[in-house]
């Protein structure tokens, strides 16, 4: 009774295993299938094929089953049924792991492997023979067991990768350390094979997977690649052959502050919490740094505990001098700035605070840092010298929808270059701007950078960065003129107004005496309307003096109020920087990409670079430069967003942060002291 309350109950699972059995191992081969058109066996091609089973050899496997299911009414048969279910759960669960093994490995088979007739007929022998006639078979020369899973209608069998197939030599499981995704389907019935066309799936649309390279090491799939730019033919404008040139590394690296990890996690579910472990990524980060050796290193999103805890002792101990400025209000990051001090000499620090109370184009609270350096040229060349060297790093905000504010941030840091970078004979030493703009190539923000001018009245303030697009909505933030009020003391051409015109040597000083005669003009006696009333002290006026005339001349002031002009609806500055890189790789013709926020890969950080505009003009609105006395040298190439995708994006166990590092190298000239 016992027995036949437990058939009853095994059989529909046991139906239930072996359809999700053959359903799972239909999938695996129609895929495997799909990647291959056609097939080399033995000097003969074949075209994949769909081999569905017959009808009447289902219905005798459907009958099989069901007559060992009812074995159960006897005692003797009773353990084979439990051995039946065991088995098809055991294989069912081996199945499914083989199946989230492989789906990220589908293109690893190069090849489809279709057995010979004699080999189909031994696998078929073997099919039919009992447990202990199958254990009685000696193992052929060249070959290995079948890995029979139940009984199903398909043999795994072992592709070869030489494409030199002399013979099937089915073994799924004869290494357990190899990669499962290298396995073929072939056929195990003795049943003839007909071409048929390799389109003919109507279940199956290979377009819903996306297939994946072979699994290799993310340092090779990760791989990046120097560009020597200083082998390049010289450009004819130069002129002069190159003389002795002072040689530097910068490197710029958003490197993922943890505070911003833990407060916003969603941005980080493709990532296994072990690699967002603080603890982990802190040895990866230095190791990359310590890896390409830059003299100048540009750090965004660096956690302030971190910094004095961890990496400024640790930089302090590889040579680096650090400086550093956190973000303003309750932000627990900053940015920071490193140099070696065996190559340079600090001559001047600027932080800049982009947050102005009462300003609600610089109400964030981004920072930014200015250096001006002095490279230490080697003993040889001591009679020798060198413009000193300008360094600006900054990580401007990122909301997509307030350009505006990237806008004011951008012309804020200008100015502070312009302040820092300017000679005393009003020209620039060499700049480098280092930095996260968060805004695309091309973008309107990224143009005012590199042609060194923007019209922006009227533009939709999401399309300054280029970020995203939200040209459907209704109401949009539109810029203004002018774009920040004059009391922030920045003219329309980036600089200081403090400093944008030339101070006067024969300025007049007024004297008190100068300054008393004006007690008693009608300005002066005009008492204001909302003034309190006190007695004997806002009551009182000044009787005018008997000698004064009635109508004061005014005295015309010699040295009038510094006056800049307001360009409507433009600004501009005339640093004259162009980037690093090309923003394209040719070979692979698609874009770099810098980071990859929700799986998008995007260039938003930056290494902009003094330049001298080329006496050609623009081509099609883009200004066009060649070297002047900083030189670019080479560059660190950057990856494609399908790369970065066969990682499993950013972060990933290789790189540990969601931005990449950007790596020039320059060389600045050396001329007679």
């Amino acid at each position: 009774m016992i027995g036949t309350v437990l058939c009853y109950l095994l059989l529909p699972a046991v139906r239930l295993l072996r359809a999700l059995r053959d359903a799972f191992f239909t999938c695996r081969k129609n895929v495997l299938l799909a990647k291959s058109p056609t097939t080399q066996v033995g000097g003969i091609s074949f075209v994949p094929s769909r081999r569905s089973v017959p009808e009447e050899q289902e219905a005798l496997l459907q009958q099989q089953l069901e007559e060992e299911a009812g074995g159960l009414h006897s005692s003797e048969s009773a353990p084979a049924v439990g051995k039946v279910s065991d088995t098809l759960t055991s294989d069912w669960l081996e199945g499914s792991e083989l199946l989230m093994t492989s789906l990220s490995n589908l293109n690893v088979a190069s090849e489809v492997t279709w057995c010979s007739d004699q080999q189909h007929d031994e696998l078929h022998t073997l099919m039919s023979l009992g447990p202990k006639e199958h254990a009685a078979v000696t193992k052929l020369p060249e070959e290995e067991s079948v890995a029979m899973v139940g009984i199903a209608a398909w043999a795994a069998v072992r592709t070869q990768t030489d494409h030199q197939i002399s013979g099937c030599t089915p073994s799924a499981l004869e290494r357990e350390d190899e990669n499962t995704a290298v396995l073929g389907w072939s056929l195990a019935h003795d049943t003839e094979i007909v071409p048929v066309e390799g389109t003919a799936w109507p279940f199956y649309d290979t377009g819903q997977f996306q297939l994946f390279p072979e699994e290799r090491p993310y340092h090779e799939i990760l791989w990046r690649d120097w560009e020597d730019l200083s082998t390049q033919p010289a450009v004819p404008e130069l002129g002069s052959e190159k003389g002795p040139l002072f040689e530097f590394r910068v490197m710029s690296y958003n490197i993922l502050a943890q505070d911003l990890v833990e407060q916003s996690p969603d941005l980080y579910l493709h990532s296994q919490p072990d690699i967002l472990d603080w603890s982990y990524r802190l040895p990866n980060l230095l190791q990359e740094i310590q890896h390409w050796d830059p003299d100048v290193l540009c750090l965004q999103e660096v956690q302030e505990n971190h910094y004095w805890e961890q990496l400024e002792p640790t930089f302090r101990m590889m040579g680096f001098v650090c400086l550093y400025k956190r973000r303003t209000g309750k932000k627990t990051d900053g940015c920071a700035v490193c140099y070696k001090h065996s190559r340079f000499q600090l001559i001047s620090v600027s932080p800049v605070e982009y947050f102005r109370p009462g300003m609600d184009i610089l109400n964030r609270d981004n920072v930014g840092l200015v250096l001006l350096l002095q490279p230490l040229l080697p003993e040889g060349v001591r009679q020798k010298a060198t413009s000193p060297l300008c360094v600006a790093n900054t990580h401007v905000l990122y909301n997509p929808r307030r350009g505006d504010i990237k806008l004011a941030q951008m012309a804020l840091l200008l100015a502070e270059v312009d302040k820092v970078a300017k000679t005393v004979e009003g020209r620039y030493c060499p700049v480098i701007l280092c930095g996260d703009l968060n805004a695309v190539p091309d973008s309107p923000l990224y143009k005012f950078i590199r042609n060194g001018q923007l019209s922006y009245h009227g533009m939709p303030a999401w399309k300054v960065s280029g970020q995203e697009d939200f040209s459907q909505q209704l109401h949009q933030r539109k810029l203004q003129t002018p774009l920040w009020h004059s009391c922030l003391g920045i003219t329309d051409n980036c600089q200081y107004v403090t400093l944008c015109q030339p101070k006067k040597s024969d300025r007049r000083k007024y004297s008190r005496d100068f300054l008393l005669q004006f007690r008693f003009c009608d300005a002066a006696c005009e008492r204001p309307a909302h003034l309190i009333l006190w007695k004997g002290v806002t009551d009182v006026k000044p009787d005018r003096p008997a000698h004064w005339p009635k109508h004061l001349t005014m005295v015309n002031d010699p040295d009038p109020e510094l006056f800049f002009p307001r360009f409507p609806g433009v600004i501009r500055h005339g640093l004259n920087l162009t980037s690093a890189y090309s923003h394209f790789l040719p070979q692979r013709g698609c874009p770099e990409v810098t980071t990859m926020p929700m799986g998008l890969g995007a260039t938003v950080d930056y290494i902009f670079y003094s330049a001298e505009p080329t006496e050609n003009g623009n081509e099609g609105g883009r200004r066009l430069y060649q070297d002047g006395a900083l030189k670019l040298l080479g560059r660190l190439s950057l990856l494609s967003e399908d790369v970065l995708w066969l990682a499993n994006g950013l972060p990933n166990p290789f790189c540990s942060s969601d931005h990449l590092c950007l790596l020039a190298s320059f060389g600045l000239e050396i001329s007679s002291a």
